[in-house]
């Protein structure tokens, strides 16, 4: 199907490292770089920067991988559709997910089990853009995001809508609130996600629309972080309320609904777009439009 040579360099490539890479594929070092030079040597490129330690590809080396990593995909494509045949899909599910997302998408990769109990599913914590790159190099069957996130590359799958709440200490400042507006927001402390995530992207453009710009004290990437600090009782934050429907909202913690304006965002299921998809992927799609209509 796709010679071993060839995953060896997929996995040096995402791990950037000869070691890690060869424990990945449970080899010796000196067998994955025998492999390496064996591909350099059948294709007459040099494929990978020479120097003590991994550096990075060629541009050689780049093409290469991109062959590799579409043919190992149409590989598992094919195995799949062999289990198929006898009413068995079968292998692994590889699902990146915004921190954001990572309670409510509980609703999808459960159904998706329940129809599909041969399936082990992965989900992995990603930024959009680690999605977007992992679905390019077939590295994920599917991502869950913003709509607004895909590129001409994906097609996207509404899964569902979602407002952002204030998530505040219960003996705060604002205790006795139920709501309080975008600009109140602005002016107490806040602790919110990264700059490079999404969501705090799509929070900051709230406050810009309204003439302000707040400066959190504290960030993180994590939305756990974020709970766990708000429950400390100095700050608050912006969370998605979805992030709290599944979970529940931990105590010492105050739920309040964000005015002025009123927004709403909508996420979904992002897949490569090909004529041809995997059944793999095919399954996930159907699953999250049972789930868009339900």
């Amino acid at each position: 199907m796709i010679a071993r040579k060839y995953l060896y360099l997929i996995a040096l490539a995402r791990e950037k490292h000869f070691g890690r890479a060869a424990e990945a594929c449970h080899v010796s070092a000196s067998t994955l770089s025998a492999a390496i030079r064996d591909i350099e040597a059948e294709l007459g490129v040099t494929i990978v920067e020479r120097g003590q330690q991994f550096s990075g590809l060629t541009p050689e080396g780049e093409r290469v991988l991109a062959c590799a990593r579409q043919i190992a995909a149409q590989a598992e494509g094919l195995r799949q559709e062999l289990a198929q045949l006898q009413d068995s899909l079968s292998g692994r599910l590889r699902l990146g997910v915004i921190p954001t997302g990572l309670t409510a998408v509980a609703t999808l990769t459960a159904a998706f089990a329940r129809r599909h109990p041969h399936v082990d599913i992965e989900v992995r914590s990603m930024s959009t853009q680690q999605i977007l790159a992992g679905l390019d190099s077939f590295e994920l069957d599917g991502g869950v995001a913003y709509l607004e996130s895909a590129t001409p590359n994906h097609t996207a799958l509404p899964l569902w809508r979602e407002n952002h709440v204030l998530i505040t200490p219960v003996d705060g400042p604002l205790e006795g609130r139920d709501w309080v507006t975008w600009q109140e927001a602005a002016h107490i402390p806040l602790c919110l996600l990264t700059a490079n995530m999404h969501n705090r992207q799509t929070i900051d453009s709230v406050f810009a629309s309204i003439g302000q710009r707040p400066r959190p004290s504290l960030e993180t990437d994590s939305v756990i972080s974020l709970l766990a600090h708000v429950e400390a009782g100095h700050w608050s934050s912006i969370v998605p309320r979805a992030v709290l429907e599944r979970i529940g909202t931990p105590p010492g913690i105050r739920l309040l609904e964000l005015r002025e304006p009123l927004v709403e965002w909508a996420t979904g299921l992002l897949v490569l777009d090909r004529q041809t998809r995997s059944p793999m992927v095919v399954a996930l799609r159907a699953e999250a439009a049972l789930l868009a209509d339900a």
